[in-house]
């Protein structure tokens, strides 16, 4: 794959991480830098892991992962969502008490229900013999920076719209989840 491939790859890959990131920011009291660059360092190794794994199970099982990824991604992003939407409802806590940042497993599973499509690109880049590791490389870092604009820019949409953003922030993702779902089942 040339330069222009790779880029325009790295970023279509890091898009859906960008809009979870939005969310994640927006469901926080004030994000900091420090925040919004662990959460694009989660969310950027997850990125950029997930199609080495897609590559290595390419050569093995590309069938398998092709079939049930988009299931995968439903479900995970469908419940994060809910979760959201939950809390977004909830009259249990004052808009002043939002956390000051997620947790470690909470972004993990985000950032891996966002990743699920690279590891199906993973799978076709060992069908078409690319390099994994420049590509993978490529991905993660894009998703670092998106990820982590995302979050700040959540921070924006957090502070205009109060709780709401924390339920809109659940709906996008179950929209995500059913966009990929859609996307995948079409005929």
């Amino acid at each position: 794959m040339n330069f222009a491939a790779t880029a325009a790859l790295s970023l279509a890959m890091s898009t859906d991480a960008f809009a979870a990131a939005v969310c994640k920011g927006a469901a926080l009291h004030k994000p900091q830098w420090r925040e919004a660059l662990r959460t694009g360092l989660i969310f950027g190794v997850i990125e950029g892991l997930t199609p080495i794994v897609g590559w290595l199970v390419g050569r093995v099982a590309a069938p398998y992962v092709a079939a049930w990824d988009h299931w995968i991604a439903f479900v995970l992003l469908s419940a994060i969502g809910a979760m959201m939407i939950r809390a977004g409802l909830s009259d249990d806590a004052p808009e002043e008490e939002k956390p000051q940042s997620h947790s470690f497993w909470l972004l993990a599973l985000t950032g891996f229900a966002t990743s699920i499509d690279a590891m199906v690109v993973g799978v076709g880049l060992a069908i078409m013999g690319a390099d994994i590791m420049l590509t993978a490389l490529a991905i993660g870092v894009s998703t670092f920076i998106m990820v982590t604009m995302g979050v700040m820019l959540g921070r924006v949409l957090g502070l205009i719209a109060g709780k709401r953003a924390e339920l809109a922030g659940g709906l996008i993702l179950i929209g995500i989840g059913c966009l990929i779902l859609y996307e995948h089942t079409r005929p």
